[in-house]
């Protein structure tokens, strides 16, 4: 492994990481190095669309974690898959392309004090890097000013939005039920408001897997001045002290191959591990809550309390409906006839069930008049099982599952020990304030009156889980509780914030507080989790950080030209004298 100095340094190739070397090495003057604990993504099952059923829980591409037992869950653990490969979690995840809501942005910029961080301000950054499909049709620029979609939305970019190539009578169904339920329907969910019911739109092109390593990295592999190591994993990060009492990061521990080395970086290094492996990386390096990093042995580089506080995730409460009269996944793949036809499908087609996403029907609602926005999200499907990664029930069904948009529940990633091999201690604390277990409840009951809708009446729906046996709230809680499960969207553990929130372990540009060199830029930077799936808002988060990284960059640049100029005039001044002495 070279021991040489690069510009920057990227710990993690996942979605941001990508993003980042992509807009970095753009620069052919600066060496950037990106750094990818798993291996390349050319495992086949990443590509096609139903293969995250085969990378999560699989160690090839996932890092296999796992939530503490949660007492909000009646002492259940959860199986927490983060991705591990190029691409990270966009080559396992669900593929679905959702901004959030306008009003998540403008409350960053209320809880930073920053406005770049608004609707407004972040909207630029979501077009930078799209390529939406509905723009295909090679409108001319002036044409599309008058376009309320194109005005939203971008075309050209790396990262490919297309429509779900499938079709479904049950969740046509189940669509048309919550129109008779109050839903308004819709045609787009990132447009800020992202209120209806609507199918989700995919990060694919024609039928396979778009992630962020063919986004971001294919197109650049021949710049000279990228190197991309995958197998190495980083096991601390390097200071230096400035003097006066200051501190810079100036690179990295890193282990590949069974060997360590130490690689530096003259302008920045930048975390994008996630919001499990930042928070990791940072306490295993000295930078976190002190008594924590003492209690393992670790050198207090910076006592800050924040990193791996503030994790929020999004519960999802499955409530799976037995059907009659019509098809769904159960039936189709219950024999060997069944299996064969939809691989032949998507063989000659790319359609089908292996194009499929996890979730195909959305829904955006309130749970009651007393919220001013949407505060809960649909991802329906036309299949049930027991738990994620286990078999689908024999009998036909769909499942309509249900999470909190904004939960109030707060937990924590902490180290276990002082070796970055031993994976930390995740508490997402779900279901831990009063606010979360009725809004448990009154989804529960949601989904039940959208079920009793004469669009689904003929396929005599019959609630197969929970029950209909369990009524009151307290009964839906616990059961929420047995049944409930995460859709993998922890952020928040690295907040950015105000000077004075002693929390905010970020300033608004994304720079660690107290040390120089030194960013992240991840969910983990989330104050608070965007109102839908989280893989979109990261990219947006890289898009504006990558801007701000060359900005510094080049006026680091110029400090030091600057002072290279002072240098040369001040020995060009000693040489004069010499030469002018008697």
């Amino acid at each position: 492994m070279p021991r040489d100095a690069f510009d920057y340094i990227i710990v993690g190739a996942g979605s941001a990481g990508c993003l980042l070397a992509n807009r970095l090495s753009k620069d052919s003057s600066k060496r950037v190095l990106l750094l990818e604990a798993g291996q390349k993504d050319n495992y086949p099952w990443i590509h096609i669309p139903v293969g995250y059923l085969y990378c999560i829980g699989n160690p090839r591409t996932d890092w296999l974690y796992q939530t503490e037992p949660e007492a909000g869950l009646n002492g259940r653990s959860l199986r927490y898959p983060r991705g591990k490969t190029l691409g990270g979690c966009s080559s396992i995840n669900g593929m679905i392309y959702m901004r959030g809501q306008a009003r998540d942005y403008d409350h960053w910029a209320e809880l930073t004090g920053d406005d770049a961080w608004n609707w407004e301000n972040s909207l630029p950054d979501f077009k930078a890097h799209e390529d939406h499909y509905r723009l295909d049709n090679g409108a001319t620029p002036e044409a599309r000013n008058g376009d309320r979609f194109a005005q939203l939305h971008g075309n050209g970019g790396e990262w490919r939005v297309e429509k779900q190539r499938l079709s479904w009578e049950i969740l046509e169904a189940f669509a048309e039920a919550a129109g008779e339920a109050g839903f308004e329907r819709t045609e787009d969910f990132n447009t800020g408001d992202n209120a209806g019911v609507g199918y989700f739109e995919v990060n694919q092109r024609s039928g396979w897997r778009w992630n962020t390593s063919k986004a971001f990295l294919r197109p650049i592999r021949d710049r000279s001045n990228l190197t991309v190591w995958t197998g190495a994993q980083v096991e601390r990060l390097v200071f230096e002290s400035t003097g006066e009492g200051g501190t810079r990061c100036v690179g990295a521990v890193v282990r590949r191959g069974g060997d360590a080395a130490t690689v530096r970086a003259n302008n920045e290094v930048v975390l994008c591990a996630g919001a499990i492996g930042s928070p990791q990386i940072l306490q295993l390096s000295g930078v976190g809550p002190a008594a924590l990093l003492k209690a393992q042995g670790i050198e207090v580089v910076r006592d800050a309390p924040g990193v791996g506080e503030n994790l929020q995730d999004h519960l999802q409460i499955r409530a799976v409906f037995k059907v009659q009269g019509v098809k769904t996944l159960n039936v189709l793949t219950s024999s060997l006839f069944g299996k064969a036809k939809i691989g032949l499908e998507y063989m000659l087609r790319r359609s089908g069930p292996m194009s499929m996403s996890p979730s195909q029907l959305g829904a955006f609602t309130r749970s009651d008049l007393s919220h001013p926005h949407a505060n809960l999200e649909y991802h329906v499907q036309p299949l049930s099982l027991d738990a994620f990664g286990e078999g689908l029930h024999k009998f036909p069904a769909f499942t309509a599952s249900v999470c909190n948009l904004n939960p109030t529940s707060r937990g924590s990633v902490h180290i276990r020990s002082n070796r970055c091999d031993d994976p930390p201690l995740i508490a997402p604390n779900y279901l831990s304030t009063d606010e979360d277990r009725r809004e448990a409840a009154a989804s529960l009951r949601q989904v039940r009156e959208i079920v009793a809708q004469p669009a689904l009446a003929k396929y005599q729906p019959e609630e197969w889980r929970p029950g209909v046996q369990y009524q009151t709230d307290e009964e839906l809680t616990k059961l929420a509780g047995d049944i409930a499960s995460t859709i993998f969207h922890p952020v928040g553990t690295v907040k950015m914030g105000r000077d004075d929130d002693p929390f905010a372990v970020l300033d608004t540009r994304l720079r660690v507080r107290g040390i120089a060199g030194l960013r992240v830029v991840d969910a983990s930077i989330m104050p608070t989790i965007t109102s839908g799936n989280t893989n979109a808002p990261t990219l947006m988060i890289a898009e504006k950080a990558a801007r701000w990284i060359i900005a510094d960059g080049l006026r680091h640049s110029d400090d030091s030209a600057n002072e290279n100029n002072r240098a040369n005039s001040a020995a060009d001044s000693r040489r004069a004298q010499e030469t002018q002495a008697p």
